[in-house]
């Protein structure tokens, strides 16, 4: 079942420079968005979302039990089954399209087809089990994406500075971790910015 986020705030698009403008073309990328299960992806992806985001979010059911770890995100009742997807423009004639990831194991088939034709991605973690993220960071890591780390910092837990992140996830130097609340939507620009910025200092002259 395909459900879409409902937000009053969103239902009313409004346009863009590039829209209004007869023969304008922006410049247009795809970012993926990943992370593990529960780390906020969907939110991350609605809370930027210049469109009402596509969600396929489903009812998690006896089938995850054993398979999904909800300790740390016990309220957590539903589930990307297939991707996340948004738009945002960051720029006068920058516009970023935003496919988020499921998150558990049984869907990362999906992985390769998501992530084909991505200038970059940005992995989420959480601080609280940041075990979650490796698979991602391996991944990207492996064909060569170029990513961002974002924190994505729950409330009621504890802070911890973005080196120390590096640290604990051995995340090399030239990717950058940035610190934010997926419920925030300039903290969450931020990492967009971070990613697009990287992902221009690798591409070649």
């Amino acid at each position: 079942m395909v459900d879409a986020v409902n937000d009053p705030a969103q239902s009313a698009e409004k346009l863009q420079p590039w829209q209004e403008e007869r023969g304008r073309a922006p410049i247009s990328v795809k970012i993926v968005v990943a992370g593990g299960f529960g780390v906020g992806k969907t939110t991350f992806v609605g809370s930027v979302s210049e469109i009402e985001p596509l969600t396929t979010e489903a009812v998690m059911t006896q089938a995850s039990e054993g398979t999904d770890d909800i300790t740390a995100t016990p309220e957590k009742t539903t589930t990307t089954v297939a991707m996340d997807f948004g738009r945002v423009t960051l720029d006068a004639d920058l516009v970023l399209y935003l496919f988020g990831t499921p998150g558990q194991r049984r869907f990362w088939f999906m992985w390769d087809d998501l992530a084909r034709g991505a200038i970059g991605a940005v992995v989420m973690a959480d601080t609280r089990r940041l075990e979650d993220c490796f698979p991602a960071l391996d991944y990207f890591e492996s064909c060569a994406l170029p990513y961002v780390v974002a924190v994505n910092h729950f409330e009621g837990t504890e802070y911890y500075e973005a080196e120390d992140v590096r640290e604990a996830l051995s995340v090399p130097e030239r990717v950058p971790v940035v610190i934010m609340d997926a419920r925030k939507r300039d903290t969450v620009v931020d990492s967009l910015t971070a990613l697009v910025g990287h992902a221009l200092d690798l591409t070649p002259a």
